[in-house]
């Protein structure tokens, strides 16, 4: 597949752009906000585009020509205010949504938070960001694109372990980045992965296994 990823440059996303990198089955685009961000991923031999979720749905898609799939793995960033989150965790992804379904690209991968689809589940601390994960899915789940949406919980910079669980409603818990890239890499192309959603923590599963058992 040709997999735009869009959020290259964030801490999940530079995990799946390394695993889609060296990956023979797939070509890899980049999109990312800053030019030296672009000039970094050239120096990779990494393609890429300079884009922001900001931009309009015509800038995004011109962006996205030329893909099969996406992966969307951008967020605002925890530094900035509700405001961004509104415009970015929400309006960003819808944005994405149309434009995929404006130019045909049908394959989606959206990642998403622990437990975002139950309300009663959200962190008080989080609740703006929460809702805009919320919306953004519930957009994505009443498209026409084969969409699969990942809902990691809290993410963490270690190695990874490669065993992990997943199922539609897990309780709380965490798991490193580099597995929420593997298992999002590795969904890419499982056809039971299609037109769902799911929670995902770190477990005892190994990332195929749990995948083929959804």
């Amino acid at each position: 597949m040709n997999v735009l990823v869009i959020g290259a440059n964030g801490q999940v996303g530079q995990n799946i752009v390394n695993l889609l990198h060296s990956n023979k089955d797939h070509s890899l685009k980049a999109m990312v906000r800053k030019q030296e961000q672009a000039d970094e991923l050239a120096n990779r031999g990494i393609k890429s585009v300079v884009v922001s979720l900001e931009d309009s749905v015509e800038v995004i898609s011109e962006a996205m020509k030329g893909s099969d799939a996406v992966i969307f793995a951008a967020g605002s960033g925890g530094s900035t205010g509700s405001d961004k989150t509104l415009l970015v965790d929400l309006d960003g992804a819808v944005k994405t949504i149309e434009a995929a379904e404006k130019i045909g690209v049908k394959r989606y991968v959206m990642i998403s938070a622990l437990q975002a689809h139950n309300r009663e589940n959200w962190h008080e601390s989080l609740l703006p960001y929460y809702a805009a994960k919320h919306y953004a899915d519930k957009l994505l789940e009443v498209s026409k694109l084969d969409y699969t949406i990942v809902r990691p919980g809290g993410l963490l910079n270690e190695p990874g372990r490669g065993k992990v669980s997943i199922a539609e409603n897990l309780g709380s818990g965490s798991i490193s980045r580099e597995d929420v890239a593997q298992v999002v890499v590795s969904s890419l192309t499982k056809e039971n992965t299609i037109r769902r959603s799911f929670d995902l923590i770190s477990g005892d599963d190994e990332i195929s296994k749990a995948i083929d058992s959804l």
